[in-house]
């Protein structure tokens, strides 16, 4: 959500700026600008466009601007319209200080009204406005000891960057919920809100904590808590670099994430066990309650987690959307554990309803994508996937490594409970490994599903049906199909239809059927003849060599045969494929949909 950018250093810093811009791209925009520190005029020239990033790289073309030091931003609206005016940075009154800024201001309102009495006159709409206006109010001859009472007066999630006249080479970081990092670089360093975004340059990053503010030179990064005491912070090595952010040949990032869950799998297969805590184990055996909290996809996957966790490890399992568990009355007590799921790992819903159940006694569990993220670094114990970086909004890899996750974790909590036996444990691991290779054998159908694709692509809505562990499946059918193509989708258990959804079908309605043969099957199968009797369009994902189930559907995609628990992963597959070439025949931004952004910072 947003993206931050900023450097110091002796390069000219407007294309470092623009390349940070357009490797964050993914995070979703509707605006983009910068300011640099300009040696030639000896003031903060700050160049804004509404757009993409490409509209304010033409927009600067002929703008001869010379600095070493600026930030930039791209902005995705919260308060205010996406306009030139709202865009970020923003200035100070006397323009001696720019401000990015990625998340919320509470008080956002309250200050103005304070700075608005005092004579600062706003001209956006946006809450970071105040942020600038308030450097500069509280100004004191140090641009550290007021940035610490700036962080002090502001309420809410909040990144921030701040560039000055009065001290040109400095940039000055303050980090409250938002994620934000620092790339070290020798004689130059840099500040970006995601890591992708300057790893052309280096390898080596700090990540603020919450409560941090950071003091970056060219030579010199010195990070503060809110009391000004002088922080240690260690440095962390990323061994990926941008290579893997490229396309490789594929149209879109989408879909060559698609292509890389058979690795993405078998990686976190491979990883899972090598950085867990033991301790997770021992409180899970001790647990009587586990909540599983999440948002979107990452909530799918918890949903099919909670069969896997209640049906290996016999734990009671409870799943809820982030946003709805921080703000009911929960039952938590010492044998709570709460486990967050977040490909980023800095969802602000499931980040800050994570820490309200820290704060009130249950022990916390993070499964994510990210090391050193925000909610790695929050709770008692980690799970990792092993993706690399997922570039498109729309998650595909992330989500099937989280499922291959919480299987993992199923699977070793019921081992150590006693609840499965070491040879079910030992049997269930190498179905489990057998999975990559069955995923590339659902791969090599993609032209057939991109035929179907352009069959269905004009349809208006759609319905996806699943039963019990297949049932989230349909959920995240339906949600890649209506957040990359813009087409009205729904997702039900199957067993649900004839309460609602079945007055839907009609002869132009197309119904994804999940249908694989597990110990539901023949239910599934009744269903189908319920839509087939409506003359709805039926597209059935099934098991191979199923010919009776070919025989009720207009058309079949065939997935390997594979244990019942296991096909989640499985049926998972053709829905993205689906979806993708449907958004792409539509000619839709696939990786970057509308409204969307690939990190959700604030609730």
């Amino acid at each position: 959500m947003c993206g931050i950018i900023g450097y110091i250093g002796d390069r000219s810093v407007v294309p470092v700026l623009l390349y940070g811009l357009q490797r964050l791209e993914y995070r979703g925009y509707d605006s983009a600008g910068i300011s640099v520190l300009d040696k030639d005029s000896g003031r903060i020239v700050v160049e804004k466009k509404v757009g993409k990033i490409k509209d304010l790289q033409e927009h600067l073309w002929d703008k001869k601007i010379k600095g070493c030091v600026g930030l930039g931003h791209s902005r995705w609206a919260t308060h205010g319209e996406p306009t030139e005016v709202n865009a970020h940075p923003h200035t100070s009154h006397s323009g001696e200080f720019a401000v990015v800024h990625n998340g919320i201001i509470e008080n956002f309102a309250k200050l103005k009204e304070e700075l608005q009495a005092k004579g600062y006159q706003f001209k956006s709409d946006t809450d970071t406005e105040v942020i600038a206006h308030l450097f500069e109010d509280l100004y004191n001859g140090d641009i550290l000891s007021t940035a610490l009472e700036v962080a002090k007066r502001l309420e809410g999630a909040y990144a921030v960057g701040v560039i000055s006249l009065k001290e040109p080479d400095k940039i000055i970081a303050i980090k409250k919920g938002s994620p934000i990092v620092i790339g070290l670089g020798k004689g130059e360093n840099f500040l970006a809100s995601d890591i992708p975004a300057v790893l052309e340059y280096t390898r080596d990053f700090i990540i603020l904590d919450d409560g941090e503010v950071a003091v970056i030179t060219k030579d010199s990064v010195d990070v503060y808590n809110l009391n000004g005491e002088k922080v240690e912070k260690k440095v962390l090595k990323v061994d990926w670099d941008t290579a893997s952010a490229e396309k490789g040949g594929y149209k879109h990032f989408m879909q060559k994430e698609i292509h890389e869950q058979p690795k993405t799998i078998a990686d976190t297969i491979a990883g899972f066990l090598s950085s867990i805590d033991e301790g997770l184990f021992e409180t899970l055996k001790d647990t009587s309650r586990l909540y599983i909290i999440a948002c979107g996809t990452s909530y799918h996957a918890g949903l099919v987690g909670k069969f896997w966790i209640e049906k290996f490890a016999r734990i009671p399992v409870e799943v809820d959307y982030a946003s709805e568990y921080r703000y009911r009355d929960r039952v938590i007590d010492d044998k709570t554990v709460v486990l967050g799921i977040s490909q980023s790992g800095e969802t602000a819903d499931t980040r800050f309803a994570l820490l309200d159940a820290k704060k009130e006694g249950a022990k916390t569990v993070a499964l994510v994508n990210v090391v050193g993220s925000s909610l790695a670094r929050e709770s008692d114990y980690v799970l990792y996937t092993y993706c690399g970086p997922e570039i498109g909004v729309a998650a595909t890899k992330t989500f099937t490594a989280q499922l291959t996750a919480l299987l993992l974790l199923s699977l070793e909590a019921g081992l150590r409970k006693g609840s499965i036996s070491p040879q079910f444990y030992q049997e269930a691991h190498k179905r489990l490994s057998d999975i990559p290779a069955k995923v590339e054998k659902i791969l090599e159908s993609e032209d057939f599903i991109k035929d179907l694709a352009y069959k269905y692509m004009n349809a208006s809505d759609f319905l996806f049906l699943g039963r019990n562990l297949n049932y989230p499946i349909a959920l995240e059918g339906a949600l890649k199909l209506k957040e990359i193509s813009y087409i009205h989708a729904e997702g039900y258990p199957a067993g649900e239809m004839k309460h609602g959804p079945i007055a839907l079908i009609d002869e132009k309605l197309p119904v994804v059927c999940i249908a694989p043969r597990d110990r539901f099957y023949e239910k599934m199968v009744s269903n189908i003849q319920e839509v087939k009797a409506r003359k709805g369009r039926i597209i059935t994902v099934a098991t191979d060599g199923d010919s009776d189930i070919k025989s009720l559907s207009e058309d079949t995609v065939y997935i390997p045969e594979t244990e019942d628990y296991l096909y989640p992963i499985l049926t998972a597959i053709p829905m993205q494929i689906l979806s993708y070439h449907i958004a792409s025949l539509l000619g839709k931004d696939v990786d970057q949909p509308r409204n969307l952004a690939k990190t959700v910072t604030v609730e």
